[in-house]
């Protein structure tokens, strides 16, 4: 099985296009599993909803995906961030509000992989961002591999006797060691670079993958300012930050 796993879409639909023709390239994709946050941001969160429930999927619920159906949440967030809930919860349709409603905070998939938008600790708003809080992750995690999303990272915390290392999103294999990774964002990468991440689960080659694909950032800037979000929302992501 080829699983492709995908977090912080963020409503940015060139990005995710792009992510899916350059897994499918590589062989069929027989499940997406996302991490959350398909929506905020970007300009385009119904039409992402409805391209990732065009494939087997398993999804999570992220932060701004549960501040869009209740705006009181967008205190917890910076006023770019809130303006594009705002917006983006004036244009979801009752489909996709229901869809958004039904994710789980949490998900066990393919029997041996947890997934969860922040961490097992706080499983919508927590970051994870340390060895020190994917040992607390870790406690919680039943499954010898997980996937988190949220900080827009990509990295890879493995534990080994005793001790819970960090290390680059280089990819590794499902041995059975614990682990706990980020495939970073599809649609809005913090790590500098401004290409499209994601993750590849080949359950038959027993090995996780981390391709990057560049994308039209110039079409997700433009869609992003003709809707009449925050040019910052656009700006930041030819610079990947």
């Amino acid at each position: 099985m080829r699983a492709l796993v995908v977090a912080d879409i963020h409503a940015n639909l060139p990005a995710f296009q792009a992510v899916l023709d350059d897994a499918a390239a590589a062989g069929a994709i027989d499940a997406l599993w996302c991490l959350g946050d398909t929506v905020g941001y970007g300009a385009h969160p119904t039409e992402c909803v409805r391209l990732l429930r065009a494939y087997p999927h398993v999804a999570v619920a992220g932060n701004h995906d549960l501040a869009a159906l209740d705006l009181a949440l967008t205190a917890e967030f910076n006023p770019y961030a809130a303006e594009a809930l705002r917006w983006t919860a004036e244009r979801l349709d009752d489909d996709t509000r229901a869809w958004l409603r039904s994710l789980p905070q949490t998900a066990v998939v393919a029997d041996d992989v947890t997934l969860v938008h922040a961490s097992l600790t706080d499983p919508v708003w927590k970051y994870l961002l340390s060895p020190f809080d994917a040992v607390e992750h870790l406690q919680l995690q039943q499954t010898p591999c997980g996937f988190v999303g949220h900080s827009h990272l990509p990295f890879v915390m493995q534990e080994q006797q005793g001790m819970v290392d960090a290390m680059p999103a280089a990819g590794f294999d499902l041995d059975g060691v614990r682990r706990v990774a980020n495939p970073g964002s599809v649609g809005q990468p913090r790590d500098g670079d401004p290409r499209a991440a994601y993750a590849m689960v080949d359950t038959d080659a027993g090995r996780v993958t981390f391709p990057r694909v560049e994308y039209d950032v110039a079409a997700a800037q433009r869609d992003i300012v003709e809707a009449g979000l925050p040019d910052y929302l656009a700006n930041r992501l030819a610079a990947g930050r």
